[in-house]
């Protein structure tokens, strides 16, 4: 069933079919009565794409991503998810797991004008590109910039100020010989998180140690690999700083393998606090980042945007607050 056979049934032009399924008010009442009643009759469903075309819109966002693996990516999706489902729209989601096929499939998605606009927690390499469908009109809202503040829309959180309030909560309950897993220092993230603890501690007249800073990936894996180098290296530390919860939550592990007590012999503080940071043994002090705030925010910002309401150049920055458990305080 196609718009021709409303058409010829109705005894109309395509045009005017047309104009009926986009609810123009310039119709004859009567002939888009008609035209209604005959869709009905043929049971006739138009193309979803070819509406969308006509009227300039999709009522979709996308949103690309690295990998829906990384632990706090769900909880951004999701936030995201239901304040653009709020209004109606609807979510398509793309991820690089496939590395240039995944990006060729995403780039015939946006040539097709499958979607409005774009939400992004940017994968490695691709700020040039998301910039360049940004300057040739698609509206695009980066979450997590990462340190690296781009010409559109973006959404951050205060990781120096995290990680500051970490430092100032070991140096306030005594631990004076930290150990960091940082993540990939190529992250603006990782960067500031490195600088806020270091600058905490200089305030109270101590240097961090280049030698107590352990390279992770935030993966569980690299948090017990960086606990295992640091034990097998005679590395003395009374606390950790983890840069995410997963590395966190392994590092305890490896701890008590290596027979040591938490938060009696090493105190561990987080980063993230992802819903499982409570249930750790013992639950995690950590760096609350807003997560869920932060896609809330974007989604919003994102549809406000084609609403009239232009995005922000500067970055929307949300605050990190400081959880305290069971992890650093017995």
């Amino acid at each position: 069933m196609t718009i021709r056979d409303v058409a010829q049934r109705a005894g109309v032009s395509k045009t005017t079919v047309s104009r009926v399924l986009n609810g123009r008010d310039e119709l004859d009442a009567r002939t888009a009565a008609r035209v209604r009643a005959v869709i009905d009759e043929l049971g006739y469903v138009p193309n979803a794409r070819a509406v969308a075309f006509a009227r300039g819109t999709t009522h979709v966002v996308a949103m690309l991503l690295p990998s829906l693996t990384w632990p706090w990516i769900g909880e951004v999706v999701q936030a995201a998810i239901e304040a653009i489902e709020d209004e109606g729209y609807g979510m398509l989601v793309f991820t690089t797991t496939q590395g240039e096929e995944s990006m060729r499939r995403f780039t015939e998605h946006v040539s097709a004008r499958a979607f409005d606009g774009l939400l992004v927690v940017e994968p490695e390499g691709t700020l040039d590109y998301i910039t360049r469908l940004h300057d040739e009109g698609l509206p695009v809202v980066l979450i997590d910039d990462r340190g690296h503040e781009p010409r559109f829309g973006s959404v951050a959180t205060t990781n120096r100020l995290g990680a500051l309030a970490a430092a100032h909560h070991l140096l306030g309950i005594g631990r004076r010989a930290p150990l960091v897993i940082s993540g990939d220092p190529r992250f603006g993230c990782v960067q500031d998180r490195l600088a806020g603890f270091a600058e905490g501690f200089a305030a109270a007249g101590r240097t961090l140690d280049p030698l107590h800073v352990v390279e992770g990936d935030f993966s569980y894996e690299s948090g017990q690999a960086a606990v295992h180098r640091a034990l097998e290296a005679g590395l003395e530390f009374d606390s950790l700083f983890v840069h995410n919860d997963t590395m966190a939550m392994a590092a305890m592990t490896e701890l008590r393998r290596a027979g040591l007590r938490i938060p009696d012999d090493v105190a561990v503080v987080g980063f993230d606090d992802l819903p499982f940071a409570a249930q750790t043994d013992p639950p995690l002090t950590t760096v609350h980042q807003p997560i869920r705030e932060m896609g809330q925010v974007a989604a919003r910002a994102l549809l406000a945007s084609f609403r009239g309401t232009p995005v922000p150049n500067e970055p929307i920055v949300l605050p990190t607050s400081f959880t305290v458990r069971a992890s650093t305080v017995g």
